[in-house]
């Protein structure tokens, strides 16, 4: 079955042909409850704002299918869910939240199949469900949101499990359920031109898990690679901290100039900061980033074989955009420069990279002496809600045994992403289809090892989505 998944993909592209950008952009609101929005009235009486609430709800099918090269086992999975989400009325400012769902592996292929070639799992379709139990179908439900949000001016402060959506940890392109934090956040506008956010968060429910996790419990659950010195990474469960702090700053400067300010402080592991500047005239966009990141104190763990971030590395990141819109055109040129002074790590359990060379399936984290080049195209039709969105990318990755610049084993490959998103109207308002196709082809040395191909190049990757929101 799975090596016909190619013809079977292309037929349900054409014969749906209307498609959600599954994934968001950073920066932006997150809007996984459509319609979810605070509501103006504020009565003395607690009754009316709890009678004057807001219900959200969210149905939600999500196919995907993994082909690797040859004899290499391919893996499939469909998933289907719901959940539904409250929000009060204002009270003297506040407004309550609370929001869950449940998930269920309707028919996939076996999560905990083991290829006899590589000893490795399924990469993709495992995090659909729950990483920390790859055999559980039935049981995947979680207690997303429940906060307290107190609203002033067109500020708010949220205490509680909540959504965030920032450069280094937001809700990742997406699976059946995004990450979410748990702790103290909030937006601030000082002005017209200025933004200032930040908080602290105590816990992390990443995506892929049905579980809550402290700081530094979180960090591993995801695969850990390997140490600066090839042996395989064991960190998880090994990492303490606190906390994460963090601190961002947009400000709007004259003819259409953007900069923003970020810091992630992530208490005895390790600190992140980034500058970026964005730049628009008539139709032409610009942009340029610059991250610098740093260990704190040993990096989570006294013990070398056991900390996160080793001590004697530090990354550097440059990424850069030249873009041209027009009318229904969307188009850019992106670049991403990792130096060769350590790896660039930001767990992935917590989020997707912020760099303008992003592109769904596949990220930069862990990689050291990278270059990164991706073009990208968005096509918006006129005559009604369909976009299409193509994406080609090549990366250029240390060799796979340089341990110390690459951690997961990632040959240099080339990328394309073809992505088709509708927005249903009329009678079938609050349905959203999403097909993506990815495909990556290697460019690297792999020593004819099969561990660096399998589920990392020389696959497809294939993606059917379905939600109703109500």
């Amino acid at each position: 079955m799975p090596k016909y998944f190619t013809l079977i993909f292309i037929f349900l592209l054409i014969n749906t042909a209307h498609v959600v950008a599954q994934h968001q952009e950073i920066h932006t609101t997150p809007h996984l409850w459509k319609g979810k929005k605070s509501v103006a009235e504020d009565s003395s009486s607690l009754l009316f704002a709890f009678k004057h609430g807001k219900v959200h709800g969210n149905l939600r099918y999500f196919f995907m299918a993994t082909e690797n090269q040859g004899h290499l086992t391919d893996a499939y999975a469909h998933a289907a869910g719901g959940g539904l989400f409250y929000e009060t009325a204002s009270f003297k400012g506040f407004q309550m939240g609370v929001g869950g769902y449940f998930i269920y592996n309707i028919g996939s292929s076996n999560m905990a199949k083991i290829d006899p070639y590589t000893q490795t799992a399924s990469r993709y379709e495992t995090s659909l469900f729950d990483l920390e139990d790859l055999t559980n179908k039935n049981d995947l439900d979680r207690l997303e949101e429940l906060y307290l949000k107190y609203n002033f001016k067109k500020s708010h402060i949220t205490a509680g499990k909540q959504l965030i959506n920032t450069p280094f940890i937001n809700l990742q392109d997406g699976r059946m359920r995004p990450t979410e934090v748990g702790g103290l956040y909030g937006e601030i506008f000082p002005g017209k031109k200025n933004k200032l956010e930040g908080g602290y968060l105590y816990e992390i429910s990443p995506r892929g898990t049905v579980d809550w996790y402290g700081i530094g419990e979180s960090i591993g659950i995801y695969p850990n690679g390997v140490n600066t010195n090839g042996v395989k990474g064991n960190y998880k469960g090994n990492i303490e901290s606190k906390g994460i702090y963090l601190l961002g700053y947009t400000h709007q400067l004259p003819q259409n100039h953007s900069i923003k300010f970020w810091n992630v402080f992530v208490e005895n592991v390790f600190n992140t900061s980034m500058i970026q500047w964005d730049w628009k005239k008539n139709e032409w966009v610009a942009g340029l980033q610059y991250t610098h990141q740093q260990a704190v104190n040993q990096g989570g763990n006294e013990d070398p074989s056991k900390t996160y971030f080793s001590p004697d590395q530090k990354s550097r990141v440059i990424s850069a955009k030249l873009g041209y819109e027009h009318s229904h055109w969307k188009t850019s040129l992106n670049y991403t420069r990792i130096t060769a002074e350590g790896r660039y790590l930001m767990p992935r359990e917590w989020g997707r990279d912020p760099f303008y060379t992003f592109m769904p399936r596949e990220r930069n984290e862990g990689f050291g002496d990278l270059h990164a080049m991706v073009g990208k195209v968005l096509y918006t039709f006129p005559d009604f809600p369909l976009k299409a969105n193509v994406s080609y990318g090549y990366f250029q990755l240390p060799d796979v045994k340089n341990y110390a610049l690459n951690k997961y084993g990632l040959p240099s490959y080339t990328q394309l992403n073809v992505d088709l998103t509708y927005e249903f109207i009329n009678f079938l308002e609050g349905l959203e289809i999403q097909a993506l196709y990815v495909h990556k082809s290697n460019q690297g040395e792999t020593y004819q090892n099969e561990k660096y191909i399998i589920n990392k190049v020389n696959m497809s990757n294939y993606n059917l989505i379905m939600n109703f929101h109500f």
